[in-house]
């Protein structure tokens, strides 16, 4: 199957003349101060449908066109570089990566004999002039042959020193970019001042490095790739820079103190073959939802300089290097409403409804909006152009406004003033707000949750018969199930002695379910129900649980300092219920589990576990001795047996866990050479925990 990307189709000369207007437009604003009418997948659809139609019509191509020119022609600058600054090609695939690897080497008639393999990070190209160890200007790419100078921005860019270690006269390039908290810090300053903030990181680097007027600074980072002596310096340094392997080069610019991605999980490689180079390319595809700044591909190239120069340059672009560009994470559309929702512990949450979009290779058509302080916070309004972010098994969320793009036809959200499930009164003290009734407002979702198969798992409550005993008024929370008698619910309607009967003997078997699972059916805010099993192995013990403080709740993995009081606030409230649990003789211990001794900050749940700080991803359908086990059930017997359940493949997946129909994530495992065994296999390998877990459930 061909791995050709998406492109937009043009039906006739009018309408890629329509298209190279807009492809430039878009550029040109982009490239004047980070703004545009498109976003990054889009403007490389419409680019891509431009040079196919140029392909099939050539008689028909404009001279403005942007195929063929760096920054598609719209890029100003008045600094001319001493070496050209190019752009690079793309390819959107493993099949079109072998395709253009071969044509390197035909074009030099071997093999290549190493390749580098980095990430593509998504910020702004720059040449960072350096004289006798000094930075001493800063230039755009601009059209590839000449930048912009915007040395102002000296002295607010991370990574790049005034002074280098020695003190030579040389060129860097590299990529300016926003991290993701530069990124927050800069929204909130721009907030602060006018009220809008950034449309994404990418833009906001691009305005911000461009401003030379600003009454507030924003932080930017550098990352280096690549070193360059000036065309006529015969220095020893020189002869050595354009005669080094790209990898020693980058070596070398480190050793100058200047940021490269060397520090980070995603380092450059050099392959020594193009299948380790396509292992590289899904290990750092793989590790792209966990970086703290953005990249939108990777970065293949000849490693040594003579197989560069062998190779040559296009108008436009280096023969030696290509760009594996990865899926769009992040892409505009249109914010057409928000629903507000009170959840079972009384949050009252806003969800974004938004014309879809596929996105990291889905549809999106809800994204979450945190809260009435984030719609705050960004500015949102009704009608507004969005960003929308994914990455991985992120749920969607909504960036920010794209401020440019507004019509003048945008609306104020409106924001509840009661809530929305009951009508009641809302408590606003805190950023999350939530309902005055608290889990009351929602007893049937928090009842129907408690009792589920992955909590207490009681057979025979659907949620009709829980309503039902909420207006007879037989329970007010799920403890109360624990007090029905036989005489009550044969009092209900359409229950007779066999359900009443088979109902009351699951209701006592739920008494005896372990400690985590009847944590998880309190709904402890800030919890789930992995971070309920990670407490319940910490504390063995309701009893310590509740007697924990924040400083203690915190030694859990996961828990931060955020989270914790959250939690022991959570536990207060919770604690009528609690007690009811006790008084009812429902379990309190984890099996297995000891509690901690005094000043201990972590609990050894036995020895030599079997998955003893493994992280372990399970896919497909389970077959042999865990063909019963729910996904829960196997991350508890996952977590029982010392791993760490993980619901996707990375570069960090110790083990992957294949059942029938596996699907993606083992074709990901195999890529990033993860280990995969069989559901039979993994259940020999956990042996006494399936038979606790077997017996559990």
């Amino acid at each position: 199957m061909s791995d050709a990307p998406p492109l937009t189709v043009l039906a006739d000369d009018t309408a890629y003349a329509e298209a190279v207007q807009l492809a430039v437009d878009s550029a040109a604003a982009y490239y004047a101060d980070g703004t545009s009418t498109l976003d990054d997948d889009a403007y490389d659809r419409l680019v891509r449908g431009i040079q196919a139609y140029e392909e099939e019509h050539p008689e028909s191509v404009l001279s403005s066109s942007p195929t063929g020119k760096v920054a598609a022609g719209a890029a100003v600058g008045d600094v001319a570089h001493t070496v050209p600054m190019l752009s690079l090609d793309n390819v959107f695939g493993a099949e079109q990566l072998v395709d253009w690897a071969a044509g390197v080497e035909r074009r030099l008639g071997r093999p290549v004999t190493a390749w580098s393999v980095e990430p593509k990070l998504d910020g702004l190209a720059i040449s960072a002039r350096y004289q006798h160890g000094r930075l001493a200007q800063l230039i755009t790419r601009g059209d590839g042959n000449a930048g912009e100078d915007v040395s102002h921005a000296i002295g607010t860019i991370v990574g790049l020193p005034d002074r280098l270690a020695d003190p030579v006269t040389v060129e860097l390039r590299g990529e300016i970019m926003m991290t993701a908290a530069q990124f927050e810090q800069a929204c909130a300053k721009r907030q602060a001042h006018d009220g809008t903030t950034f449309a994404n990181p990418r833009s906001a680097a691009a305005g911000t490095l461009r401003t030379r007027e600003r009454p507030y600074v924003c932080e930017l980072t550098f990352f280096g790739y690549g070193a360059l002596p000036n065309p006529d310096d015969t220095s020893e340094l020189a002869r050595r820079l354009r005669q080094l392997p790209h990898s020693e080069v980058m070596t070398w610019v480190a050793g100058q103190g200047v940021q490269t991605t060397a520090a980070t999980p995603v380092a450059g490689i050099v392959a020594e073959t193009l299948d380790r180079v396509q292992e590289r390319v899904g290990e750092i595809a793989a590790i792209r939802p966990e970086l703290p700044f953005g990249i939108d591909g990777i970065v293949i190239k000849c490693d040594l300089a003579a197989d560069q120069a062998e190779a040559g340059f296009g108008s436009r672009a280096p023969r030696w290097a290509i760009a594996y560009k990865l899926p769009a994470t992040e892409k505009i559309t249109k914010l057409l409403a928000v629903e507000w929702n009170t959840g079972r512990t009384g949050v009252i949450a806003p969800r974004a409804v938004l014309e879809p979009v596929e996105l990291d290779g889905s549809v999106v058509t809800y994204a979450t909006l945190h809260n009435v302080a984030d719609i705050t916070r960004r500015g949102l309004m009704l009608g507004d152009s969005v960003t929308v972010y994914k990455a991985g098994d992120v749920i969607p969320r909504v960036e920010a406004p794209v401020v440019h793009l507004r019509t003048g036809d945008e609306r104020p959200i409106e924001i509840p003033k009661v809530c929305p499930s009951c009508g009641d009164a809302i408590d606003a003290t805190q950023e999350r707000w939530r309902c005055v009734r608290g889990r009351t407002c929602r007893a049937i979702a928090s009842i129907i949750y408690a009792v589920g198969r992955d909590q207490l798992d009681i057979e025979g409550l659907a949620e009709n018969r829980i309503k039902q005993m909420l207006d007879a008024g037989l329970i007010a929370d799920f403890a109360d199930l624990f007090f029905l008698t036989r005489e009550q619910l044969l009092g209900l309607e359409r229950m007779g002695e066999t359900s009443t009967d088979n109902l009351l003997t699951a209701i006592e078997q739920a008494k005896t379910r372990p400690l985590s699972r009847i944590f998880a059916a309190l709904g402890v805010r800030g919890t789930g129900r992995s971070m309920s099993r990670r407490i319940a192995r910490h504390f063995a013990t309701m009893d310590a649980i509740r007697a924990a403080d924040a400083e203690a709740i915190q030694q859990v993995e996961g828990l931060g300092s955020e989270k914790a009081p959250v939690v022991v606030a959570e536990l207060i409230e919770l604690a009528p219920l609690v007690d009811k649990l006790v008084q009812a003789g429902v379990n309190m211990t984890e099996p297995g589990a000891t509690p901690p001794a005094e000043g201990q900050e972590t609990v050894q749940v036995g020895a030599e576990l079997p998955l003893a700080s493994m992280s372990v991803v399970v896919t497909g359908a389970m077959t042999g001795p865990l063909a019963a086990l729910s996904r829960n059930e196997m991350n508890e017997l996952i977590e029982r047996a010392g791993g760490k359940a993980s619901s996707s493949v990375s570069a960090r997946t110790a083990l992957l866990v294949a059942g029938e129909k596996a699907g993606s994530k083992r074709a990901k495992a195999e890529t990033l050479g993860v280990r995969i065994v069989s559901p039979e296999e993994f259940a020999a390998q956990v042996g006494a925990f399936l038979q606790q877990s077997t017996g559990d459930a």
